[in-house]
């Protein structure tokens, strides 16, 4: 593990921090509202997230701040007997950080939060403008085993 790195349960005052690394490239800068002031929408999918017993959004602290995020999601399934899936989504790290192993430990305390749930599965998306972050996932075990699709609302 990179040293002093803890990982913990994103509180509301990490927003602002969470919201700069979701922003921190071409496709994220084009979707994210970076102000002094957290927008509205932010603070209600926070709420939305944290009293969800089904949600996770997790934080990376190493000693400068918050140097990585995800959210992980717990998915009840009927397929495959009922089986559990785990959803990860929102996967950044700082970019001060980056290529310092803060994303390998991030997504193994993922997994294993999965294992824990009793998860068959963990899955992700990502997208395909991203081709190193591709590369990671498959470096990490996960295959490209779908299509996904999208439907913009």
């Amino acid at each position: 593990m990179p040293k002093n790195l803890t990982l913990r349960r994103a509180r509301a005052d990490d927003l602002s921090a969470i919201i700069n690394m979701l922003a921190d490239d071409a496709l994220g800068a084009s979707r994210e509202v970076v102000a002094d002031l957290v927008h509205g929408d932010y603070v209600e999918a926070f709420a939305a997230i944290d009293t969800d017993p089904n949600q996770y959004l997790a934080v990376a602290e190493d000693g400068e701040g918050i140097v990585g995020c995800l959210q992980l999601s717990f998915i009840p399934g009927l397929s495959r007997r009922g089986m559990w899936r785990g959803q990860i989504e929102s996967v950044r790290i700082h970019s001060r950080a980056r290529g310092e192993g803060y994303g390998q430990v991030l997504f193994e305390w993922a997994i294993e939060q999965c294992r824990r749930k009793g998860c068959g599965l963990v899955q992700l998306t990502t997208d395909k403008s991203r081709p190193d972050a591709l590369r990671f996932y498959e470096r990490l075990g996960f295959v490209p085993s779908y299509e996904g699709m999208k439907l913009g609302l």
